[in-house]
């Protein structure tokens, strides 16, 4: 395997069987990757931290033996924290952040032996579903270099669709890995709230709704990292309950007939364009053809009060963000934050504790109704995106206007954020395309903690509609 030219046909649990069974070296997979980010991120602006010599020194280490052993992998700038590198979330504020410690993400990758070599960018504070930080510049989508690359793990996603790697790090507040994952042609799971922990930072993020996991071209590798990271940590307020089994024994499994509702928005006020309408109807035969029963039931939620609880939440969260800055004990100077963060930290400064308890408590009535949905339909299939992806710029966080910025946010994508409040685990599975071929997904949602029924269900799609041999045009040959 000279050069080791095939890596870009592995994910990483393939990768990871390689390095085991001594066919190629840790080494040898991660010089592939850092070959390639070498080569293709200087046009897509994914990769804002290189660590070469963190990811080398763990290949030159003995590997546990674990699914996942040797294979490369990339942390975003945003809530993982790596010893000793910073932490920027984006923001030219946050520019003197560096964390002394691990997060716990980040200890039980290394644990599984996974070869982090960089950090991905993000938009700053995670505030938005595209990448365009004034602090590093804007992430291009491998797919197309005008449109967005979603976000707020749009370098995650972007890498991944580069085949810079198989997999990387990624969070979700509002779609912020489904969205990405939707833009780019990847699998992306939100799992369910507390599955993974944040410690030791916090308890949580956001009143709960944000959950960190991982964009890939798989779903056993999804399943694989899942089973790395769940868990609780000591001092943890709350976590999922745990699966019976490895997640990745579910991948491959028979989902038996599924009770499996649709919807495109309908009663709910949420919209979708015909190319994410046609790839639903497209998945829907395919499931009724491997014998699901199928039925169009929108979900006991309304559009506009979702948004309106996630705003609440958002502008409260950034408010306590900027006011809790570990080093500066000051609020930003003028050019230290964008103005979209500035606005909404400025609306949170107004929000009371009464709103936020009042929104926290529709938060979980919907939670409520969600699970009283799931006794008769075991998985909900909704459109992955509102409308294809935007051209960058669309989705400005140097906007004056505040609410019209969040507006386009919950126009490109208004089924994403429900399952953020609710805390169900959700999963983005790019199914589709256009007839130029950009990817298209649908979005697929469990009962709460019932992941396992996602990664089944999403394993027989996998090959009922395979998407993993899409890869964009142009990428620099290495």
């Amino acid at each position: 395997m000279s050069g080791f030219r095939e890596y870009e046909s592995y994910d990483a649990i393939g990768l990871a069987t390689l390095i085991r069974d001594g066919e190629v070296s840790a080494s040898e997979v991660l010089e592939a990757a850092i070959a390639r980010c070498e080569a293709r991120n200087p046009a897509l602006n994914a990769v804002v931290q290189k660590l070469y010599d963190h990811g080398r020194t763990m290949t030159g280490s003995e590997l546990p033996d674990t699914p996942l052993a040797g294979a490369p992998y990339l942390i975003k700038d945003l809530g993982a924290a790596i010893a000793g590198t910073p932490t920027t979330g984006g923001s030219k504020f946050m520019e003197d952040v560096v964390p002394d410690s691990d997060s716990e993400t980040v200890t039980r990758l290394k644990s599984a032996g996974m070869a982090i070599f960089g950090k991905t960018n993000t938009c700053e504070f995670g505030m938005s579903i595209t990448c365009e930080p004034q602090f590093y510049g804007a992430t291009k989508n491998p797919w197309d270099g005008d449109v967005t690359p979603g976000g707020s793990s749009g370098g995650a996603a972007s890498a991944v669709a580069a085949r810079i790697v198989p997999a990387a790090h990624a969070s979700d507040g509002f779609g912020s890995i489904r969205v990405p994952a939707s833009c780019c042609g990847l699998v992306g799971l939100k799992p369910t709230r507390g599955r993974n922990s944040f410690s030791p930072g916090l308890g949580e993020r956001m009143g709960g709704i944000v959950a960190e996991h991982t964009v890939s071209i798989t779903v056993r590798d999804h399943a694989a990292i899942l089973d790395a990271t769940a868990g609780p940590a000591p001092g943890d307020p709350y976590f999922a309950p745990p699966p019976p089994r490895p997640f990745l024994d579910e991948v491959g499994t028979d989902p038996g007939k599924l009770r499996i509702a649709y919807s495109y928005g309908g009663a709910t006020g949420a919209k979708c364009d015909g190319e994410h309408a046609r790839v639903l109807d497209e998945t829907l035969k395919v499931l009724a053809d491997l014998g699901h029963g199928i039925e169009e039931v929108d979900p006991p939620l309304v559009n506009d009060e979702m948004q309106e609880i996630f705003r609440t939440l958002m502008a409260s969260n950034a408010a306590q963000t900027i006011r809790l800055h570990p080093t500066k004990g000051r609020l930003p100077e003028e050019g230290e934050v964008e103005r979209v963060v500035a606005a909404t930290a400025e609306m949170g400064e107004s929000v009371t504790g009464y709103d936020v308890f009042l929104a926290q408590g529709r938060m979980h009535s919907a939670g409520r109704r969600m699970a009283a949905f799931h006794q008769t339909h075991d998985v909900l299939l909704t459109p992955g995106l509102g409308h294809m992806p935007p051209k960058l710029g669309w989705i400005d966080m140097m906007m004056e206007d505040a609410n019209e910025y969040w507006d386009r946010v919950a126009a490109f994508s208004p089924f994403t954020v429900w399952f953020n409040l609710t805390g169900q685990p959700a999963i983005s599975l790019p199914v589709g395309t256009t007839a130029e071929g950009f990817p298209v997904s649908v979005q697929a949602v469990g009962r709460f903690a019932d992941e396992a029924t996602l990664f089944r269900l999403s394993g027989q799609l996998e090959t009922a509609m395979p998407w993993r041999d899409r890869r964009p045009d142009g990428l620099p040959i290495v």
